[in-house]
């Protein structure tokens, strides 16, 4: 599945998802036409039944083949009905799960280094709400839209038919309706752009101060916070009452127009049949139809709210689709895995949008089964190496080889089966420990029990209430920051890649549990690659080689022992670090 060409304007965009709909908005168009061809139908026999009894004097009986078509007709109308309302559900549900597959894709597609750059709070509210609110778009807008022309025209017919001069009121006051709602709309759409862009800012701000809560509780900071809701809250209800007094109004202004017209028809067809210049069934029919005439009409008018909503979220819709990628990687054809390779930079370059220079003419090289602790101070580049290894982002200028091969050539997914990631806060989920082990493996379960082993982690799941059954809380809530470093730990042994990155990963850990990990992480040098960011001394010594980066650059290489011997800055810093921790 692909996304449809970008285009920057809203009403295009909604017009191209709608060939995400398949076949169901014709469908849905169908019945409704079919229902309305019945609608006129049924005028027509109910005009015939009244007409034949009041003034030709017929016996009721005569009628009930007529009043039982009359029966069948409600019933296939309501059948129609139903069905139309069904096929344009399936059209918005259909639209909206193909554009919630290219939204994840894309996020998916973009990466950690671009959702770093965003409010995930913000992110959040487009991919759930904002898709949301195109359902009414194309279950009720869509549909209303084209019933309004194919029904009124039909209808329209049939009362020229009848009689030309209520036919010629219906067609002049018709685009009044449409007329009006075009100029509301105006104003109207403005309006739903700042609901919701009021709607995203509560969302991002309400999520951070969530994420946040200890921290804002530590500095005293909380009612702050809670002010600052509150008033984000307020200009959100404010927008709200905005765009409903403006849909309030227009709805009051429909129904005035509406009513207006069906009484100037009503009245002319009365004084017509007072002077005997048009006969009972023509007016009859006129009158039954002229309501009917305005009904799909005043739906379009009802639904052009939805029309507005729809146009209000587009743009940040269209800003995740149309944020530029990466570029695509292909499987090199004679890349067999990292294996033995060793992995090397070459002249890199990489400038953040903000213009932050992170690196620059960064040369370095990582030996196969060999431990690499990148050192340095805050800014020198180690965290943006670190995303470049892992494929989130790529350089501007140089090249990233493993062994022989470009990282570019190397498709995404391949390489990351390549990798094991330990961040400075590992992600868990909601779900039993085993399953936050395997993180979407098929592992047996005594696989994963050697890997939690591995990882100094087996002891305290055992003591946990169902031991590897037990449910964790979303982002690990219930168990400590080391307890989750080493679930994470234990899916680093699991996976058993060829290449392990740690950024910080025992940062924030009390010295037992640091302890407890650089144990288990011992187990694997040797066997694999470690690439790792280190600030503690324990860490850096037990490197076979330190990279001390300096404004981009890697200033000196070489062990514990030679940096200190020959590189002042890397003897400095160390110096520093032992000072924070005495």
């Amino acid at each position: 599945m692909t996304a449809p060409k970008p285009t920057s304007e809203p009403l295009a965009s909604l017009n191209l998802w709608v060939r995400y709909a398949g076949q169901w908005p014709r469908i849905a168009v169908a019945c409704g036409v079919l229902a309305g061809i019945l609608l006129i139908a049924q005028a027509w026999l109910v005009a015939m039944v009244i007409n034949g009894v009041l003034f030709e004097r017929a016996h009721l009986d005569q009628w009930w083949p007529w009043l039982g078509g009359l029966l069948l007709i409600f019933v296939l109308r309501a059948v129609f009905n139903h069905l139309a309302d069904q096929a344009a559900f399936q059209a918005a549900s259909q639209v909206k799960i193909q554009l919630r597959q290219l939204l994840y894709a894309k996020v998916q597609n973009l990466g950690p280094a671009w959702l770093s750059e965003e409010r995930s709070g913000a992110v959040t509210t487009t991919l759930s709400d904002g898709v949301e609110q195109l359902e009414a778009y194309y279950s009720r807008y869509l549909p209303a839209m084209r019933l309004s022309l194919y029904i009124p025209v039909m209808i329209l017919l049939v009362v020229f038919t009848q009689d030309w001069l209520s036919g010629l009121v219906l067609l002049v006051t018709a685009p009044l309706i449409p007329l009006f709602m075009i100029l509301i709309g105006k104003g109207t759409e403005k309006r739903n752009q700042q609901q919701w862009q009021s709607l995203s800012r509560l969302s991002a701000h309400f999520l951070d101060v969530i994420q946040g809560i200890s921290t804002l509780h530590l500095f005293n900071a909380s009612q702050r916070e809670a002010r600052a809701i509150v008033e984000v809250s307020e200009q959100y209800r404010q927008s709200t009452m905005s765009v409903l007094r403006v849909a309030f109004l227009s709805s009051f202004s429909l129904e005035f127009f509406v009513s207006v017209s069906i009484a100037l028809v009503a009245v002319l067809v009365g004084f017509r049949l007072y002077w005997g210049e048009l006969d009972f069934f023509a007016g009859f029919v006129v009158l039954l139809l002229a309501p009917e005439f305005f009904l799909p009409l005043r739906n379009l008018g009802t639904q052009y709210h939805a029309r507005m909503q729809a146009l209000a979220v587009v743009d940040s819709i269209q800003a995740i689709l149309q944020a530029p990628e990466h570029q695509s990687q292909l499987d090199h054809p004679d890349w067999k895995g990292l294996a033995e390779q060793s992995i090397q930079f070459k002249q890199l370059s990489f400038q953040y949008p903000d213009g932050r220079q992170a690196l620059r003419d960064f040369n370095l090289t990582i030996p196969p089964k060999k431990t690499l602790a990148l050192v340095g101070a805050s800014g020198a580049g180690k965290s943006t190496v670190l995303q470049i290894l892992l494929g989130f982002i790529e350089p501007q200028n140089g090249e990233v080889l493993v062994g022989t091969s470009a990282l570019q050539t190397i498709s995404r997914k391949a390489w990351h089966s390549q990798i094991a990631w330990l961040p400075q806060r590992a992600q868990l989920f909601a779900l039993s420990v085993v399953d936050n082990i395997r993180l979407g493996s098929q592992a047996s379960l005594e696989a994963v029990k050697q890997a939690a082993k591995a990882a100094q982690a087996d002891t305290f799941i055992e003591r946990l209430p169902q031991g590897y059954d037990t449910l964790v809380g979303e982002a690990g809530q219930g168990l400590s920051g080391g307890q989750r470093q080493r679930l994470a730990l234990a899916r680093v042994f699991l996976k058993a890649a060829p290449l392990i990155i740690l950024d910080e990963a025992t940062a924030h850990l009390d010295a037992n549990t640091e302890t407890l990990i650089q144990d288990a992480l011992e187990q694997l040098k040797g066997q694999h690659t470690i690439v790792m960011i280190a600030h503690r001394l324990k860490t850096i010594q037990s490197a076979d080689c330190i990279a001390f980066l300096e404004q981009g650059r890697v200033l000196a290489c070489g062990t514990h022992t030679e940096l200190m011997r020959t590189c002042e800055p890397y003897h400095a810093m160390l110096a520093a670090y032992q000072q924070e921790t005495v």
